[in-house]
């Protein structure tokens, strides 16, 4: 059975249940962590979470691509993006089988 993805709902309760924080304050810290993360990367920084992974802001070029559907060819605006590099403890607990 394929899980649904993770939310901010279940990273609160699993604070509130494994620290003991209330429901309320368990959301306003995982609000908290995603709103310094969320800074950081607006100002071009990267983020380095040890033993999870880095998060980079990558800056992309403007290209010429294609409609996949019509096959007609269009520029593709820059554009910056977040790319995420996982530790190595992650890619190997990832790569077990």
């Amino acid at each position: 059975m394929k899980r649904s993805n993770l939310t901010r709902k279940e990273l609160a309760q699993t604070i509130n249940e494994k620290m003991g924080f209330s429901q309320r304050s368990a959301g306003e810290m995982v609000d908290a962590v995603f709103d310094v993360l969320k800074k950081t990367l607006l100002q071009g920084e990267a983020i380095k979470i040890v033993q999870f992974g880095t998060f980079t802001v990558r800056k992309k070029s403007s290209r010429v691509g294609r409609n996949p559907r019509t096959g007609e060819t269009m520029e593709i605006s820059k554009r910056h993006m977040v790319s995420f590099r996982p530790s190595k403890v992650v890619r190997e607990n990832l790569n077990k089988e």
